[in-house]
């Protein structure tokens, strides 16, 4: 689904890290659970490892242990990060909406370095919708899951061209966020999927190659997948007579910050 990475990491200013080399000698924060490995094969990819040339923190999902850092980790009273994975649809816009205690506003975008694995050049595919071969292959089962792809598109496409309904849903079905949130999330969201240039939900090959070459360099695969990992045809077969799939005349919004997100 997504076209493009939305992982960044994130540090103060003064913490001076603006590349995975940076890393080196630092807290680094990351998700556990396979979210982390962007993160993790950069760091490789830059010649340091874990445990060795800096300290891998299994990060909350939260934004807490950075700013516990905002005047250095040695000066933290609780547990912190130098740098924090974030989510640009989530946890980034988490980070704005809290109030720095020492000025009564909310924190800048300007006192934060952010690292975009999209220019350094080690975003992975994310996102993505799965199924066993083996379902696939029996009676049926294609259709099916071709007419789940098609159901998806349709979901995406109308949040994109009404992306206010798509937050009140949420917000209707008990949304631990506020609307300030969700607003923020839906837009970015639509930014990591807009523009589809083959159609939402077309796998972009060279983006699968890139995301192969960093996970085998970086450790995280011993060998490339095997041909026949994914395929498009069952997607395309889906896009068939949907208006406006590829979504190029997409322009993205502006969406205020709002005090926690509401």
């Amino acid at each position: 689904m997504f076209q493009r990475a939305g992982t960044r990491s994130v540090s103060w200013k003064n913490a001076s890290i603006t590349t995975p080399a940076d890393f080196k000698g630092k807290k680094v924060g990351a998700w556990p659970f396979g979210n982390e490995l962007e993160v993790v094969a950069s760091a490789t990819l830059a010649g340091l490892t874990a445990g060795t040339d800096y300290t891998r923190v299994d990060q909350t999902f939260d934004m807490n242990e950075l700013i516990a850092a905002r005047k250095g980790c040695a000066a933290a009273a609780t547990d912190c990060v130098d740098v924090a994975e974030a989510m640009i649809y989530n946890e980034w816009a988490q980070l704005l909406e809290a109030t720095n205690p020492d000025t009564g506003k909310l924190y800048q975008p300007d006192e934060f370095n952010v690292i975009d694995y999209n220019t350094v050049g080690t975003a992975m595919l994310q996102d993505a919708l799965w199924a066993r071969a083996s379902w696939l292959a029996q009676a049926g089962n294609a259709d099916t899951a071709t007419k789940f792809l098609r159901a998806s598109f349709k979901g995406w496409i109308y949040c994109r061209d009404h992306p206010a309904d798509c937050v009140q849903y949420a917000l209707d079905h008990g949304s631990v966020w506020g609307k300030g949130h969700l607003t923020w999330m839906m837009n970015e969201v639509n930014a990591l999927i807009w523009p589809s240039p083959n159609g939402i939900g077309i796998l972009d090959k060279a983006a699968w190659d890139r995301t192969v070459a960093t996970a085998t360099a970086g450790k995280i695969l011993t060998k490339a997948p095997a041909d026949g990992a994914y395929r498009t045809d069952l997607a395309q077969e889906a896009l068939q007579g949907l208006a406006n799939a590829t979504g190029t005349d997409w322009v993205k919004p502006t969406v205020p910050i709002t005090p926690k997100g509401e």
